[in-house]
C-alpha cells in the first residue's frame, strides 16, 4: 500500500461501529452516521480537489517533476505533448490509445492501466443491476436504502431480518423466502460477468504480449537463466557445447556468474570516495548551484585519475599514502583548502589532518589500480549462468523444456534483462537463498500475527462500549470532555494506525529485497504479492471477521464454540460484513476523492525536495535532485485490488449501489492519474514484462471465493439451508477455475509461443565477441537491456547493456565532476 493511500485505512475506521441515535443540531435530526457520511465526502472532496487545483497551477511551471520522465526517456518523448492550459491536458491525455502506451511505457505499465480498464466495465455493470433490480427489492421488502442513516428500521427490527423476516413498509415484519433469492442469483450472474471480462482481457493481453515480445530480437528475449549447474559443467566452453548438444539452437555467448564478492565491494567503497572528494572539491571553490535555462551542469569532468583546478595541477603529489605509518605529508600551499582527519597507528588511535583533496584523489587512484586488478583475475564459478542463444526460438525452446533428469539441476528459465539483474545475489548458493527465502516467509508469518494482535485492541478498545468495560475512569472522563473524547476515539488510532500501515509495506518491500532474488522483477512481484496479503488479510478480514466493537468480549468469549463449529465463522462474516458497510463507504470515498490528486501532486516529492536541496553540496548531487521518482508496482497494485474485491463482495448488500457508484469514481480517477504518471511523471523500469497480470486474475479469483462464502453466510444467517447450498456448486466452480486459469492462460503470460516468434526478422545483438570496453551502448527508444547508471553528464545515463555482464566489470571509472570555479 503507497504512503498516502495506507492513510485511509484508518480515515474511515472513526466512523465504523457508530450508534444510530439521534441528535438535533446544526444537521437537523439526522444520524450520527449520516453525518459522518455528509463529514467523510466534504473532507475527502476538499483534501483532494485542494490537490488537484495545486496541481493544475504548478504542472506548467514545474516540468522537471511533472514532466521527467518525457524529458529523461526517449520512447515518452513521441507522446503528445500535453498544453500548459488549466484543464486542457485531461483531454489529451485521456485520448492517448492502449498502443502508445505499450510503445512509451511497455507491457507493466500496460497491464495496470488493463486492471482499471476491467475494473470499470465490471463495476459499471453491476452497477446497473443494483440500481435497477437490487436497491428496489431491497427497499420494497427490507426497508433498506443502503445510504447509512436513512433506513426506517431500527435496531431491533435489524435482529428480526437476521432470522429472515423482511420489513413491509408499515412498522411490521414478515417472512418472504422469495426476497432472499437474490442473495442466489446475483452471485451467479456477478461471478458469471467476473470471469467473462476476466477472461476477455486476458485474451487481449496475451495477444498483446505474444505480438510485442515476439517481434523483439533484443539480449533479453534471446536469454536462459541456467540455474543448478553441477561442478563438471561449471565452465562457459562446457555450458555451451551442452546446450548445442541438446539440438536446439546455436550459443551466442554464456555469462557464467561468479563469486565477484571482492570486486563489488571495491566498487562500492570506490562511489564512496568519490562522493568524499566531490564535497571536498565543492567546499574547496565554494560552489553554490547556479541557476540556468537549460539541465546542463556548471562543472567539468576530471581527465585521467587526477582531477583538480588548472592552477594547481602541476603542485599536486601524486603519492600521498606512501609511509607505513598511514602519515599523509602536510600541505602549505593553500591554507583554505579543506582538511580531513585520517587515523592510523596501533588500534587507529593516532591521528593526522591532512589536504583532504589529495588524500581522497590519492585514495582514488589506489582502488582504481585495485580495481583493474580485480577485473583481470580469475573468480570461483557459481552454479547461476546467463545463456543467450542465436534466436528467440531456441531460447523459448529451452526455457519450455525439462533439460535434466535430476531434480534442481540445470533449470531453465526466463532471463530477466541485464540492467534487471541483482549481481550481488547471483553469487550466493542455493542453500543460502533458501535459507533466507524461508526465513524472510517465516517473518511475514510473524508480522502479519502481530499485526493483528495491534489491530484489535486498536479497533475495539477506544470504542465507548468497550472502552467502558476496560477502562471505566478513563470513559467518564472521556464524557465528560467531548473535545477530548474525539480526539482519543478518531485521532489517536488515525494517527496510530497511519505510521503502521505507511511503514509496512515499505517494511516488506525491504524485507523482499533481502530473500535473495537474482533479478529486481521477482522483488516487484514478490512486494506485490506481501503488500496485498497484509492489506487483505490484516486490514480486511481482521476487521471484518472479528466485527463490531461491541462483540469483542462476546467473540473472545465464544471463540472457543467458533472453532467447534464452522458455522460460526462463517455467521460472523457474513454479520460484520453488514455493519461494516459504512466503513468500507468511506474507505472508498477517502482513498477516490481525498488520497489520488495526492498521488497526482507527488506530495511526498515534493516536501522532500527541499530537504534534499538544503543537503546537496556537489553538482551530482544537484543533478540527482531532477531524477524523477520512481513508480512502485508493489505500493500500487495490492491497495487497488482491495477496492476492487471490497467492491465485489458488497455488491448484493443494500449498500451495493452506494459502494459500486464510489468505486466507479475510484477506477475512474485511478485510471487517468496512474496513466499521467506512468507516462509523464514517473520513471519505472521494464522488470516483468506483464507477469503481473496473473497474479492480479488470482487474486480477484480470491475476491469472487470470500464474495461467494459470504452470501452462503448471510442466508445460512437467514436460516435458508437450502439456498446457501445452491452457492456450493459455483464456490467449487469458481476454485477448479482458478486452477484451470493457471494450467492453460497463465503461462502464456510467461513464456512465448513458438508460432508468435518473427522468425524472419534478423537478430540484432548477435555478436558474441565483445570486449568488456563494447559491451554498452545507448538504448534506441524503449530498451528492456537499458541500465540506469550515475555516470556524469546530466545526473544519470541511460547505456544499453548489450550482453550479461555484472557492471562492476565493464563500468568505466570516470573521475569526479569537478565545479568550474569561474
Amino acid at each position: 500500500m503507497s504512503t498516502l493511500g495506507s492513510a485511509s485505512i484508518v480515515a474511515a475506521t472513526a466512523t465504523a461501529g457508530n450508534n444510530d441515535t439521534d441528535t438535533p443540531g446544526f444537521w437537523g435530526r439526522q444520524t450520527r452516521n449520516q453525518r459522518d457520511l455528509y463529514t467523510q465526502c466534504v473532507i475527502s472532496a476538499s483534501i483532494g480537489l485542494g490537490a488537484f487545483l495545486a496541481f493544475c497551477i504548478l504542472r506548467p511551471k514545474w516540468t522537471e517533476l511533472y514532466a521527467a520522465r518525457r524529458k529523461r526517456r526517449d520512447a515518452a518523448s513521441t507522446l503528445p505533448e500535453l498544453p500548459d492550459s488549466f484543464l486542457g491536458w485531461i483531454p489529451v491525455l485521456y485520448r492517448i490509445t492502449d498502443e502508445e502506451v505499450l510503445s512509451s511505457a511497455g507491457l507493466d505499465a500496460y497491464v495496470f492501466l488493463s486492471f482499471f480498464r476491467f475494473a470499470l466495465k465490471f463495476l459499471s455493470a453491476v452497477f446497473v443491476f443494483t440500481v435497477a433490480i437490487i436497491l428496489p427489492l431491497h427497499l420494497r421488502y427490507a426497508g433498506k436504502s443502503g445510504i447509512p442513516g436513512w433506513d426506517d428500521v431500527d435496531n431491533d427490527d435489524d435482529q428480526a431480518l437476521t432470522q429472515g423476516w423482511i420489513y413491509t413498509g408499515k412498522g411490521k415484519l414478515k417472512s418472504d423466502p422469495t426476497y432472499l433469492w437474490i442473495y442466489v442469483v446475483f452471485p451467479y450472474v456477478f461471478t458469471g460477468i467476473a470471469v467473462y471480462l476476466l477472461l476477455q482481457e486476458t485474451n487481449k493481453i496475451i495477444i498483446t504480449r505474444q505480438e510485442y515480445l515476439g517481434s523483439q530480437t533484443s539480449t533479453t528475449d534471446r536469454t536462459i537463466r541456467l540455474s543448478g549447474i553441477p561442478p563438471e559443467l561449471r565452465s562457459e566452453d562446457k555450458i555451451k557445447e551442452f546446450i548445442e548438444g541438446l539440438s536446439i539452437g546455436k550459443v551466442d555467448s554464456v555469462t557464467l556468474c561468479r563469486c565477484w564478492q571482492n570486486l563489488d565491494m571495491l566498487v562500492d567503497e570506490r562511489m564512496k570516495i568519490l562522493r568524499h572528494l566531490e564535497r571536498a572539491w565543492a567546499k574547496y571553490i565554494r560552489y553554490q548551484r547556479r541557476h540556468r535555462d537549460d539541465d546542463e551542469l556548471p562543472l567539468r569532468r576530471a581527465s585521467g585519475r587526477r582531477a583538480s583546478v588548472a592552477s594547481e595541477t602541476a603542485t599536486e603529489n601524486s603519492h600521498l599514502l606512501g609511509s607505513e605509518d598511514g602519515r599523509v605529508p602536510a600541505r602549505s600551499v593553500d591554507k583554505g583548502r579543506p582538511r580531513t582527519r585520517i587515523w592510523y597507528g596501533p588500534l587507529k588511535l593516532r591521528c593526522r589532518s591532512v589536504d583532504a583533496i589529495d588524500y581522497y584523489e590519492e585514495k582514488l587512484r589506489r582502488l582504481d589500480e585495485k580495481i583493474e586488478a580485480a577485473r583481470r583475475k580469475e573468480y570461483p564459478p557459481t552454479a547461476l549462468a546467463f545463456v543467450t542463444m542465436e534466436s528467440i526460438y531456441a531460447c523459448q525452446m529451452l526455457v519450455q523444456t525439462i533439460v535434466d533428469p535430476h531434480p534442481m539441476q540445470l533449470l531453465a528459465t526466463p532471463a530477466p534483462a541485464p540492467g534487471d539483474v541483482v549481481w550481488k545475489n547471483t553469487y550466493l548458493s542455493r542453500r543460502r537463498r533458501m535459507i533466507q527465502s524461508w526465513s524472510i516467509t517465516a517473518i511475514i508469518g510473524f508480522l502479519t500475527i502481530f499485526w493483528s494482535v495491534l489491530l484489535i485492541p486498536l479497533a475495539y478498545l477506544l470504542q465507548p462500549e468497550t472502552l467502558r468495560k476496560a477502562v471505566p475512569g478513563l470513559a467518564d472522563t472521556l464524557s465528560r470532555h467531548p473535545l477530548f473524547q474525539t480526539l482519543v476515539q478518531s485521532v489517536l488510532p488515525t494517527v496510530t494506525l497511519s505510521l503502521m500501515t505507511v511503514s509496512v509495506p515499505y517494511l516488506y518491500n525491504w524485507l523482499s529485497s533481502l530473500q535473495g532474488m537474482t533479478s529486481r522483477g521477482d522483488v516487484e512481484l514478490s512486494v506485490i504479492s506481501k503488500n496485498f496479503f497484509f492489506t487483505f488479510f490484516n486490514l480486511f478480514l481482521v476487521f471484518t471477521v472479528f466485527g463490531s466493537a461491541t462483540s469483542f468480549y462476546g467473540f473472545w468469549q465464544h471463540l472457543r464454540d467458533a472453532f467447534k463449529d464452522a458455522t460460526t465463522i462463517a455467521f460472523a462474516l457474513a454479520t460484520s460484513l453488514e455493519g461494516f458497510s459504512q466503513f468500507y463507504i468511506n474507505l472508498i470515498i477517502f482513498q477516490g476523492l481525498g488520497l489520488l490528486p495526492f498521488r497526482l501532486l507527488e506530495f511526498g516529492s515534493l516536501a522532500m525536495y527541499p530537504i534534499h536541496l538544503l543537503s546537496a553540496r556537489t553538482p551530482r548531487e544537484y543533478a540527482s535532485l531532477s531524477t524523477p521518482p520512481t513508480f512502485s508496482y508493489g505500493l500500487s497494485i495490492p491497495q487497488t485490488i482491495l477496492i476492487f474485491i471490497i467492491c465485489v463482495v458488497y455488491s448484493v448488500f443494500p449498500s451495493s449501489w452506494l459502494i459500486c457508484f464510489w468505486g466507479l469514481v475510484y477506477f475512474s480517477l485511478g485510471n487517468l492519474i496512474y496513466k499521467y504518471q506512468l507516462l509523464y511523471a514517473m520513471d519505472h523500469q521494464q522488470h516483468s514484462t506483464g507477469r503481473a497480470w496473473p497474479m492480479i486474475c488470482n487474486r480477484v479469483f480470491i475476491g469472487l471465493v470470500v464474495f461467494q462464502l459470504a452470501m452462503i453466510g448471510v442466508l445460512a444467517l437467514r436460516q435458508s439451508i437450502t439456498r446457501s447450498v445452491l452457492l456450493v456448486p459455483l464456490l467449487g466452480a469458481t476454485v477448479w477455475f482458478t486452477y484451470f486459469f493457471g494450467r492453460t492462460y497463465e503461462p502464456l503470460t510467461k513464456f512465448i509461443a513458438l508460432r508468435s516468434i518473427d522468425q524472419n526478422r534478423r537478430n540484432e545483438d548477435s555478436d558474441s565477441s565483445l570486449s568488456p570496453g563494447s559491451a554498452m551502448s545507448p538504448p534506441p527508444g524503449l530498451d528492456r537491456d537499458a541500465l540506469s547508471l550515475s555516470l556524469g553528464g546530466r545526473g544519470e545515463s541511460i547505456l544499453r547493456l548489450r550482453k550479461y555482464a555484472n557492471p562492476s566489470l565493464v563500468l568505466p571509472l570516470d573521475g569526479a565532476w569537478i565545479p568550474n570555479s569561474s
